[in-house]
């Protein structure tokens, strides 16, 4: 079993972690990407998944929790786009709604910001997802993985970036073996950065995968091989955001949502953990 220590003790929240890394690397997208979403975009997607928040929270007389609402926010300025403002804020409205909308043992199903922008692409002509302007360069692969990497381990869930790449990988590899097709190929679409940020920094959400680590190697699984087979089988591009909406309404079909869940603050999981053992939560803050 391996386990580590943090190198920042005194952050115990994951999400700080996670806006980091989305700011920065929205950052190199703007400066160096040249990402076609404006500031008033980026800044409407940001305003409205907060506003939702502090509307739902006040609802149910609960707490306004601003870090996953802004998380929500820069997932959409950062992997959806529209020539106008207000697809953002729609996006966002849906994204945070389904929070409270849709739920099970008292915790949400969806993603969402996955939702979010799977609504805006299935349900409307007025947006689509940023997987062009990604391109497939090394480098940029290489540090949204690292900043993923931090996030995800600090959350207790780096395995689900880790079992999402290796199936797909395995997939891709395989069948360019299969076709007798040169590798580099496969490597091309590894290396996608849309590819790495959705692993990192979308699929991994602590908050909907299973906490169970076999289930959630299941389900992780599972959601590579669907967003491999609507990609390469039926040419649907965005396969990899369709695959976990379909795979949280199966949960809900079969009821398998479970009990408990994760608490942001607890300290990170060893990274080898195949046990139902939830790890001690942190003190409060």
């Amino acid at each position: 079993m391996l386990s580590f220590s943090s190198p920042f003790p005194q952050i115990r929240d994951a999400r700080w972690f996670q806006l980091g890394g989305q700011a920065a690397i929205l950052g190199v997208g703007l400066a160096v990407l040249g990402f076609s979403v404006t500031v008033a975009q980026i800044a409407a997607a940001i305003a409205a998944a907060l506003a939702a928040q502090w509307i739902g929270a006040a609802l149910i007389a609960g707490r306004f929790d601003w870090k996953s609402a802004a998380i929500s926010g820069l997932s959409l300025a950062l992997l959806l786009r529209a020539n106008d403002v207000w697809p953002f804020v729609v996006a966002a409205f849906i994204a945070i709604g389904s929070k409270f909308a849709i739920r099970a043992h008292d915790r949400h199903i969806f993603n969402p910001a996955n939702i979010g922008i799977v609504a805006m692409i299935f349900f409307s002509d007025a947006a689509w997802t940023s997987t062009g302007e990604w391109g497939s360069a090394l480098w940029l692969a290489a540090l949204i993985a690292a900043l993923g990497a931090l996030s995800t381990w600090r959350a207790s869930r780096l395995d689900v970036p880790v079992v999402y790449v290796g199936v797909y990988a395995a997939l891709m590899i395989g069948r360019a073996l299969y076709l007798g097709d040169p590798l580099p190929i496969p490597a091309l679409r590894l290396s996608h950065g849309a590819l790495i940020l959705f692993a990192f920094f979308m699929i991994s959400d602590p908050k909907t995968t299973p906490e169970d680590p076999r289930l959630r190697a299941l389900f992780v699984a599972a959601a590579a091989l669907i967003a491999y087979v609507m990609q390469v089988h039926f040419f649907i591009s965005d396969g990899i955001f369709y695959a976990p909406v379909m795979l949280a309404i199966m949960r809900i079909l079969i009821g398998g949502a479970g009990k408990g869940g994760y608490e942001w603050g607890r300290a990170p999981a060893p990274f080898i953990r195949w046990t139902n053992r939830t790890p001690s939560r942190a003190p409060a803050e």
